[in-house]
């Protein structure tokens, strides 16, 4: 059964501090040994996650409950006789921590931690204010600690200070912290009579994460539950890396509802991306109210939706939105074959059913192949002709009292153009749906490919469904179109991106380039720069810009035209001018030297008028043929540099048609930015109009993510808009460009 019931640098040398109970004298002296070998970038951050040795925080041989009770009708006695089951199940000798008594729950009780009678793997901490414990526990040599204390960093900012100060405490230690503001669920009982591929999961709600841990009840496995809470140590990137290395680990799961540090979370996408285990995850912030909410719960930044969505997207995390789709996305991807071809089949056995699924399908970015005429014949052996079975396959009822139905299953799945054969049950209709729901599953059996069964009854107990359907560890069965088509999408599209995948941190670059050291002779720190020093900025990149000179006389100006050459296009240049145009600081077209010099004395008068500085008026050269785009590079709050590509000139205002990476990212994603674009086809060439320089377009955009990159906080923003990208092989070049130096 594979489906469900329901349709910064300081920030990363801390983690290799806590690593693996690292002292922070090791640390300092592994992070040089970093530097040495190459593994953080030209900004100076790791290119590497670094993976938590967290096997004696889910598996301790020694536990610690620390305010420990046995009083009946106080919370603390409930969490305390769970932490005993839980200890007993895991084989971990749990030792109760309490100044003043002498027993909890017949277990010899010890008034601190400095008083236990061995040093302890893990520490539950059932205390109001956990941090004055933090420093015992570092003493004691303590490795893993859990904070269920609420009134932090969800509070607002008193909580935010009082959590500054845990977290302090804590890098202090040397110990690795959870929570605080979590709960129990990383100490459930998991079902052991389960096998195959499981799912970890990770939520900062611990609710939220209750219908992937009922897949249990379905048959799907279960390994590892994090509730990482306000992340003050422990995030959720830490326990991506960690599950990722897992062998039993077949999806990890997450409920994020804000990242601690977007760079960690890249990284460990990353990692598991290397290791091919895919990350499902539902990213709370998609609305403002939704972004609202997430911060008064958890204390954290929700980063621009679209950032966070590209760079899920850039390293292979599958966003979902719903709860539901997380259970059966995970479900499906933790324990399904890889895919032998991307083509889907719809079998069903109405044409109104075959003909809906097969739109939504369709509509979602499924390939619906067409059988070819020769498995068509075939089908017909067993279907009646006058039928369609070029796909969808209509059989007009599946076959109760013979073979045939079997027959035209396997017949389906043996088409080597055909890797997932999805069923549509829309309601029971015994004994038709009896033995198709049966055929499907003995299929399913002697196949690799992917057998799908969506299951639509609403009552859901029916033996065809309970026993028969999810009685099947080889069918995946849904209960709603939408979560099928979704799930199956998911599928595919992970082993697409996993069986092409090269980490971009492997290519980022390791040293500065000679066009950096050009660059910094450039920055005006604090200050925007003038288009004419902005466009110095992009040439020391390699970035074509057009001919021009600056000029600071009418006389000067119409020399320079005379070089530049005719016709010729004038701007004022100042360093606070970002909307030239609108203020009438910008004249085109100009095709004479008296128009020149009229130009000028216009120019400098409007700005005389606006009370603009100008250190001069450009004379640039006029380049009319080709498509507008933009450039640009903004600091996203959890990501650092962000590189957006666009429509440019004034659409860039009106259709807001652009698309954004996280860098670093390679050719390809460059390229995959103008596919997601909607106004793409302006670049293939509409209404006769020929193609343009793609090759040239991506150019710039991975010079401008080398620049990002590079100057890194030092350059707040770039828009180069527009870039005139030019017919193949003309190459592109920047007409504006603005810079803002941090």
């Amino acid at each position: 059964m594979l489906g469900s019931t329901h349709g910064t640098l300081t920030t990363h040398f801390r983690a290799r501090v806590v690593a693996c109970g690292e002292e922070p004298h090791a640390a300092v002296h592994s992070m040089t040994a970093a530097a040495a070998e190459g593994d953080l970038d030209v900004s100076g951050r790791p290119l590497h996650a670094p993976v938590p040795d967290l096997d004696r925080f889910f598996r301790p041989e020694s536990v610690a409950v620390i305010g420990a009770s046995d009083t009946e009708g106080r919370p603390r006695t409930g969490i305390t006789r769970q932490l005993v089951a839980w200890a007993e199940r895991v084989g971990a000798r749990l030792h109760p921590v309490h100044p003043t008594r002498e027993s909890v729950f017949g277990r010899p009780c010890s008034p601190s931690v400095a008083d236990l009678p061995e040093q302890v793997d893990l520490a539950v901490l059932l205390v109001g204010d956990p941090l004055p414990v933090i420093e015992e526990l570092g003493q004691a040599k303590v490795k893993f600690a859990v904070a269920f204390a609420s009134g932090f960093a969800e509070t607002g900012e008193e909580g935010a200070a009082a959590q500054a100060r845990l977290a302090a405490a804590v890098e202090r230690s040397g110990l690795r912290l959870l929570g605080p503001n979590t709960n129990l669920n990383a100490f459930e009982a998991f079902r052991d009579d389960l096998d195959g591929p499981a799912i970890a999961l990770i939520t900062q709600s611990g609710h939220q994460g209750r219908p992937v841990y009922a897949l249990q009840e379905l048959g799907v496995r279960l390994s590892h539950w994090a509730p990482t809470g306000n992340e003050a140590d422990l995030e959720s990137a830490d326990f991506i890396s960690y599950f990722s290395q897992r062998p039993e680990v077949g999806a990890i799961a997450c409920y994020v509802e804000g990242l601690k540090d977007g760079r960690s979370f890249l990284l460990a996408a990353d990692r598991a991306a290397r290791a091919g285990v895919p990350v499902v995850a539902v990213k709370v912030g998609r609305t403002e109210t939704g972004a609202r909410t997430a911060a008064s719960h958890t204390g954290k930044l929700t980063g621009a939706d679209q950032v966070v969505d590209a760079a899920m997207r850039q390293f292979g995390v599958i966003r979902v939105d719903g709860l539901d789709e997380l259970q059966d996305t995970a479900a499906l991807l933790a324990r399904a074959r890889k895919p032998q071809a991307d083509g889907v089949v719809v079998y069903s056995i109405s044409g109104g059913t075959g003909a809906h699924f097969s739109d939504l399908a369709t509509g979602a970015g499924l390939k619906l192949p067409t059988l070819s005429e020769e498995k068509q014949r075939e089908l017909h052996e067993w279907i009646p002709g006058y039928l369609n079975v070029a796909n969808p396959v209509d059989n007009g009822g599946h076959p109760v009292g013979d073979w045939r139905g079997r027959k035209i299953i396997d017949a389906i799945l043996a088409d080597p153009d055909v890797g997932v054969l999805i069923c549509p049950i829309t309601g029971p209709f015994p004994p038709m749906s009896d033995r198709l729901a049966q055929d499907l599953v003995d299929a399913a059996e002697t196949t690799d490919k992917l057998v799908c069964v969506v299951w639509g009854s609403p009552v859901g107990t029916e033996d065809a469904y309970r026993t028969t359907l999810l009685g099947s560890s080889r069918v995946a069965t849904f209960r709603t179109f939408g979560n099928c088509i979704t799930a199956v999408k998911a599928y595919l599209d992970h082993h697409r991106f996993a069986g092409s995948y090269r980490s971009p941190f492997d290519e980022a670059p390791r040293t500065p380039s000679p066009s950096f050291r050009k660059a910094q002779a450039l920055m005006r720190p604090g200050h925007q720069l003038s288009e004419h020093a902005a466009k110095q900025l992009l040439r020391a990149y390699g970035i074509r810009v057009p001919r021009e000179q600056l000029v600071t006389s009418a006389a000067a100006a119409v020399r320079a035209a005379g070089l530049v050459g005719y016709p010729v296009v004038m701007k004022a240049s100042g360093a606070r001018l970002a909307h030239k145009t609108e203020l009438g600081l910008v004249k085109v077209g100009l095709t004479s030297a008296s128009q020149v010099r009229d130009a000028y004395r216009e120019l400098t008068d409007i700005a005389r008028y606006e009370g603009i500085e100008l250190d001069g008026v450009l004379v640039c050269q006029m380049i009319e043929r080709g498509v507008e785009m933009m450039v640009g590079v903004t600091h996203d709050a959890l990501f650092g540099p962000t590189v957006t590509v666009g429509l440019g000139g004034v659409l860039v205002e009106v259709l807001h048609d652009a698309a954004v990476r996280v860098p670093p990212f390679g050719e390809d994603q460059a390229r995959a930015m103008l596919g997601e674009l909607r106004g793409r086809a302006l670049l293939e060439g509409v209404r006769g109009g020929p193609p343009v320089d793609v090759d040239a377009l991506v150019e710039v955009v991975l010079r401008v993510q080398r620049m990002a990159l590079e100057l890194g906080d030092d350059l707040s923003e770039l828009d180069i808009n527009p870039l005139m990208v030019l017919g193949r092989g003309q190459g592109a070049v920047a007409l504006d460009a603005l810079a803002v130096c941090r």
